[in-house]
């Protein structure tokens, strides 16, 4: 399993405290992200995910329920409750923990799931129709920036009312937006990706970092640039199907790429580890069904 990293380096900000927006099109783009920062120092252990509640329920669910990452529940009828909670969990949990990146995926769901919604809203509202993402959902995106962006010396919040109780913390600095490609944009799910049903691919990866004050604090404001860059998304992945690569940086004149192998021994740990969690969740699962019925 080879990953394709392309566009800015993020290791460069890796010790500061940063916002990854993703693209989702399966369960394995959790995998591949997993992989693409182990390299970038300290990341995956001071990292926080934001995940749909169905996770909660399998077997990385209970490591995840550990570590503090928030489950969100999806839906209209959900949606105030949910953004209130991950509100309280940032200031319970952020700088309590030490976290310095939080992964969320604006879209809401996969992109086969919402993919006709999406079109359907945008042909509504005199949007661009989008093949390769959806038009993003901008709350929990507005609620990490107003309670994690550090105030201005001036005492004006980056990002709206931001609470940042660790004084020693800058607060956010920066939103790497990321997207996510696969070959003839066919996704990979964790059940492929750790079984090897299908025959060895690259997977690419592009990074684009913005510094976290030139993204608008208004609701309105941020939610036009927020779908500009999934408008962005949709054109780096339109040149991506149509050439096997993304299009270099603006003042590049071609693209630089940085191919990343996982050794052996440790797809092996891992497969192993997922074996094993997979197993023991279902003779839990088990003992609790028959305990019951």
């Amino acid at each position: 399993f080879i990953v394709v990293e392309w566009g800015d380096d993020v290791k460069a900000v890796s010790e500061d405290e940063a916002m990854v927006l993703v693209n989702h099109q399966a369960t394995g783009d959790v995998c591949t992200l997993m992989m693409c920062l182990q390299d970038k120092g300290t990341v995956v252990r001071q990292m926080m995910w934001l995940m749909d509640h169905i996770f909660k329920y399998t077997n990385f669910g209970i490591v995840s329920l550990i570590h503090g990452d928030f489950f969100i529940r999806q839906g209209r009828a959900h949606r105030d409750q949910q953004l209130v909670l991950l509100k309280e969990h940032l200031e319970k949990y952020y700088r309590s923990r030490n976290r310095k990146w939080i992964v969320l995926f604006p879209e809401g769901g996969f992109l086969r799931k919402r993919r006709e919604t999406s079109q359907a809203f945008a042909k509504k509202n005199n949007l661009p129709f989008l093949k390769h993402v959806t038009l993003p959902r901008v709350g929990a995106t507005q609620v990490i920036l107003k309670t994690l962006v550090a105030p201005q010396e001036n005492g004006t919040p980056v990002g709206g009312d931001a609470v940042i109780k660790e004084s020693k913390s800058k607060g956010l600095q920066w939103v790497i937006d990321t997207t996510i490609a696969y070959p003839k944009g066919e996704p990979i799910d964790i059940q492929t990706w750790i079984l090897g049903y299908r025959q060895p691919m690259v997977t690419h990866v592009h990074y684009r970092i913005f510094p976290v004050k030139d993204v608008p604090a208004e609701p309105e404001a941020l939610t036009h640039w927020l779908y500009e860059r999934f408008i962005e998304k949709e054109d780096l992945l339109t040149h991506f199907y149509e050439t096997g690569a993304f299009p270099p940086l603006q003042g590049q004149t071609k693209a630089i790429s940085r191919e990343m192998t996982l050794s052996n021994l440790w797809l092996v740990g891992i497969q192993s580890l997922a074996f094993l969690s997979g197993g023991m969740w279902y003779c839990i699962f088990q003992y609790f069904y028959h305990c019951l019925f």
